[in-house]
């Protein structure tokens, strides 16, 4: 089991680049039993791997890939990036004003005010070229989670912010399982390479790095650990729910903070997270079947239980960005773009000559 899950870790890796006691998940009915369809009137979304799936103010889903970033309109995809740039984008993200972020690794970040582009990098301030996060605050500041720390962009000039002072990584650093499996050192770049960031309730920023979780209070950085004073190490996905509880999802499993306690929820490798209006916790994971990944709903009604109701809707090898839309279905990325309306997931692939 334990090379299994180093396997499934290192894939994890290349690919990206007072507590309770651990809460063992009650699985519901194993895998949802789903239709996969073939099929639909349009289909010419991207066929590489989705990061983000985000959906505007217009109604519009957005989409990240190695191909570009994409709009799906309901009725076909336009790739908005194609003509712009040939690098792999990761992260998409529309601001208050109704205006666009695009994070690329190694090509900084794109701003799109719907006809024109600008290109962000070093050279205008930004901490790395290499993207994988846009978040943006209750001020309006636009935040982007880089591999050397955080900048925050307040419309006029990038502010970095370092975990710790330590060396950028260079080109021939690389991270192994085994990596975990020890004390990380204090002045490794792993806990510079933001994964994401979120704003809670106290005006508080959350940074989860490849490295540790640390926690900014406007002065200082503080690496939070649990009730063993153990840190949370590669730390993919941070959200804050309805009642500002925060969740974090990654090496160490899915874990919830309501302000004074954590609890775990389940042990296996989480990747993103995020809350339905339902108030349903949806992940993607580690299957308990051990087909892959799972794409699973956590019942609000039972995240009070010793047990919650766990269900797993659907399998693939790999599962990112999850989002719920105006209408209530749920979209997720893999190899290419899905939605799952309650009873069917859909391929939104390219998968003409399949029909």
């Amino acid at each position: 089991m334990k090379n299994k899950r180093n396997v499934l870790y290192s894939l994890i890796i290349m690919l990206a680049g007072v507590s309770c006691f651990p809460i063992q998940a009650q699985q519901k009915n194993g895998v949802q039993d789903v239709a996969e369809t073939k099929n639909a009137s349009t289909f010419h979304g991207p066929k590489s791997m989705v990061r983000t799936v985000k959906q505007d103010r217009k109604d519009n889903i957005w989409i990240t890939s190695g191909e570009g970033v994409f709009k799906y309109d309901g009725k076909s995809f336009t790739n908005i990036t194609g003509k712009v740039s040939s690098a792999r984008f990761f992260s998409v993200l529309e601001d208050r004003k109704g205006n666009f972020w695009f994070a690329t690794i190694g090509s900084g970040v794109y701003y799109y005010d719907g006809s024109s582009f600008r290109n962000f990098t070093t050279k205008n301030g930004l901490a790395s070229d290499r993207v994988g996060h846009i978040y943006e605050d209750k001020n309006g500041n636009v935040w982007f989670g880089t591999e050397n720390g955080a900048s925050r962009y307040d419309g006029k000039s990038f502010q970095n912010f370092k975990m710790n002072e330590a060396a950028s990584a260079a080109q021939t650093d690389s991270v192994h399982i085994s990596a975990y499996q020890q004390p990380l050192p204090k002045d490794s770049w792993m806990h510079n390479d933001v994964n994401a960031i979120i704003e809670d309730k106290t005006g508080k920023f959350w940074f989860a790095t490849r490295g540790y979780i640390s926690v900014y209070d406007g002065k200082k950085f503080t690496t939070i650990t649990n009730k063993d004073g153990k840190p949370f190490v590669n730390v993919r996905s941070i959200i804050k729910d309805k009642q500002g509880n925060i969740w974090l999802g990654g090496a160490d499993g899915l874990w919830r903070y309501n302000g004074s306690t954590f609890t775990n929820f389940t042990q296996g490798f989480v990747g993103y997270i995020t809350e339905d209006k339902k108030g349903n916790i949806w992940t993607s994971s580690e299957s308990s079947s051990g087909k892959g990944w799972a794409l699973s709903r956590y019942d609000s009604k039972s995240l009070s239980d010793k047990n919650p109701i766990v269900t797993e809707i659907t399998n693939k090898p790999m599962i990112f960005g999850i989002l719920e839309d105006n209408d209530g279905n749920i979209w997720f990325g893999a190899d290419g773009l899905y939605r799952y309306d309650g009873k069917t997931v859909t391929d939104f692939g390219d998968k003409e000559g399949q029909k």
